[in-house]
């Protein structure tokens, strides 16, 4: 009894020359917008509020889609919090001429209940109808579970180390600088970026900071990065309609055929521009690797910091 059954939402989309980056395949940002808003539509036809974005964790970006495909993303909410809820992200690729269809990403969103007033809704459990739905239902508290033992773990090395003061010093005289590859940005949030109570769509976050990073890796590869995936992506708090976001990348480290971009946004009302008094609204670390003419995988080369 008062149990729902779960809420599933299918959105399909044409991959146009718009969507596509330098090499024809669709880019990320696009993708991640509309991933954001598929899935913040099963939220809502789940709760029966308004919802927004809280976090996108583990983002996985499998095969690339190219001009005149069809993306295809299915969402589901696998299971039910108090006010919060985690959705499975589905993305797949069909080949119009082959009806070939291969899975593009794999994510899993959390999305918290905001109902117009301000007041708290406390969500109804989903309805398990199928032995997939009972494993998803299953999985969500323990990725619920290891995302915050994470985070806790992160803010207690990053502790650790501003107290030691100490700094890693890499010995190859190759290495790169990573000053060379910071890359700031600054975005003014009009209507269209936004939803229909003024703040921020997630999704166009996303694209906006997968811009910043995408530039900052390009700096060490000499070529066009694609984006393998995204971790700890979570929204510390909201922005709106008229807000100025400042977006900072840098290069973390490099891992042979992969780097690592740490971006950083910060949110200002027109008081706060002149006052600089930033609010601190999101952060994300974007995995990116990069290939020649052939596919081959290119090396990045060592940093500094």
């Amino acid at each position: 009894a008062g149990q729902r059954s779960p809420m599933a939402v299918c959105m399909c989309q044409a991959v146009l020359p718009a969507h596509a980056g330098p090499r024809g395949e669709l880019g990320a940002g696009p993708l991640l917008r509309w991933m954001d808003a598929a899935a913040c539509l099963a939220a809502e036809k789940h709760a029966g509020v308004s919802c927004v974005t809280a976090s996108m964790d583990d983002i996985q970006f499998e095969e690339a889609a190219r001009v005149g495909q069809i993306i295809a993303i299915r969402t589901k909410v696998n299971r039910a919090f108090k006010t919060s809820m985690e959705v499975g992200i589905k993305v797949t690729v069909q080949d119009v001429l082959t009806n070939a269809e291969k899975i593009v990403s794999v994510a899993y969103a959390t999305y918290v209940a905001k109902p117009v007033g301000g007041g708290k809704v406390e969500l109804k459990p989903v309805q398990l109808l199928s032995a997939e739905d009972l494993v998803e239902h299953s999985l969500a508290i323990e990725r619920r579970r290891i995302c915050l033992g994470y985070v806790q773990v992160f803010q207690k090395l990053m502790q650790e180390s501003n107290k030691e003061g100490d700094f890693y010093t890499c010995e190859e005289k190759d290495a790169v600088s990573t000053e060379h590859t910071h890359v700031q940005s600054t975005e003014l949030v009009l209507p269209p970026h936004a939803n229909h109570h003024g703040n921020t769509f997630g999704g166009q976050i996303m694209a906006w900071m997968q811009t910043v990073a995408s530039i900052s890796a390009s700096r060490l590869c000499r070529s066009h990065p694609i984006l393998k995936s995204v971790n700890m992506f979570k929204f510390w708090g909201p922005s709106f309609v008229g807000d100025r976001l400042v977006f900072n990348a840098i290069v973390n480290n490099t891992f042979h055929h992969s780097v690592e971009v740490g971006v950083r946004v910060e949110a200002y009302n027109c008081e706060e521009w002149i006052k600089d008094q930033p609010r601190h609204i999101n952060s994300a670390f974007l995995i990116f690797n990069a290939s020649n003419d052939k596919g081959e995988l290119l090396s990045f080369p060592r940093v500094k910091p």
